[in-house]
């Protein structure tokens, strides 16, 4: 009897060259590797929802996301080879080069940190610390707290460590600490209190925050892969904080703890406090840096003791992956608070 699932040589040879044609067409996109600096969150979001649209498949990438945390030295995965990209801060970035290591920023989807302080109700801005304990993480004590500190003339004997336990601000009426509007902040309103939270970013804390982050070698030899990933990124950036339910999925599937609700009140504080789409972005587009910026960091950090006045600053940095891109987000979103 013919075999039916019999293939004439012709055939065949057509069919054979099809299936190594899309072999070759799925090979073609570059293995890129995106470390993120905590666990899968909103903060995360452009990230995410740019493998979910399909973005970075435009622009030839096979994009894997893995997560970061408290354990994770991005940076050291970063330097040896072990990621493309990193979201990491400022601070560290100056740190690092002047160190000698050949990390550059090459964009800033934040256009400010998203630290802040949360406070009880008696505490009307970030002027009226005066005789307030103020719980300050370890990383906290070499970034924000010298800004503070200086800014608001404090003491350092107000500072007490923060262990990421809300206890101790619930039950101390004196008690300040540091906090994120999407995390702690979130944390104490479902825990019955009323609290007040004061952005770093709206009094002047000069970072950027979550910034992209990869090694000169790659800008070196592959540039248009470093400019795909920033067009890529930024534009899934602009559709997470118009419609994220496609990358919150994913977020929700690498990080099964966060539950819609916290991702919603995440996505509503990075509209609130404008961290994606205010400051310089505004009129230059999501993910823009600028010169500006970057020497302010740096001057404060030198200011501070946290940098040398000879660190090579200006290699920490480049603007020409998000000079020009100008990716703007629907209005509705771009709005004022």
């Amino acid at each position: 009897m013919k075999n039916r699932f019999a293939l004439t040589y012709p055939l065949r040879s057509l069919l054979g060259a099809a299936v190594f044609s899309s072999a070759s067409l799925a090979m073609a996109n570059d293995k890129v590797v995106l470390l993120t600096s905590w666990y899968a969150q909103a903060e995360q979001g452009g990230f995410y929802q740019a493998v979910a649209d399909g973005l970075y498949e435009k622009e030839g990438l096979d994009v894997s996301i893995r997560m970061g945390g408290p354990q994770v030295n991005g940076m050291q995965l970063l330097v040896s080879k072990q990621a493309d990209f990193i979201v990491n801060y400022d601070l560290q970035i100056l740190k690092s080069v002047e160190q000698g290591l050949p990390v550059v920023a090459v964009a800033a989807p934040f256009q400010g940190d998203p630290q802040g302080l949360m406070t009880h109700a008696d505490v009307n801005g970030l002027d009226g610390l005066k005789n307030k304990q103020v719980l300050v993480s370890t990383s906290g004590q070499q970034t924000w707290w010298p800004w503070l500190k200086g800014k608001y003339q404090l003491e350092d004997n107000q500072a007490r460590p923060y262990t990421f336990n809300l206890q101790p601000f619930l039950a101390g009426a004196d008690t300040t600490q540091q906090a994120y509007a999407s995390s702690e902040l979130f944390q104490a309103i479902k825990a019955g209190q009323k609290p007040n939270f004061f952005l770093f970013a709206d009094a002047g804390y000069p970072p950027y925050g979550s910034t992209v982050v990869t090694r000169q070698d790659v800008i070196d030899q592959h540039p248009e892969r470093v400019a795909g990933f920033v067009r890529a990124s930024l534009e899934g950036w602009k559709r997470y904080l118009a419609n994220p339910a496609a990358g919150n999925a994913l977020i929700k599937r690498d990080n099964p703890n966060m539950s819609d609700e916290l991702l919603a009140w995440g996505v509503s504080t990075l509209k609130q406090y404008q961290l994606v789409t205010g400051g310089d972005a505004a009129s230059h587009g999501i993910g823009t840096m600028n010169d500006a910026r970057w020497q302010a960091t740096r001057d404060f950090m030198v200011q501070a003791g946290l940098l040398g006045a000879a660190a090579p600053w200006q290699k920490a940095y480049t603007t020409r992956f998000v000079q020009g891109l100008n990716v703007q987000p629907d209005t509705v979103q771009a709005a004022s608070r």
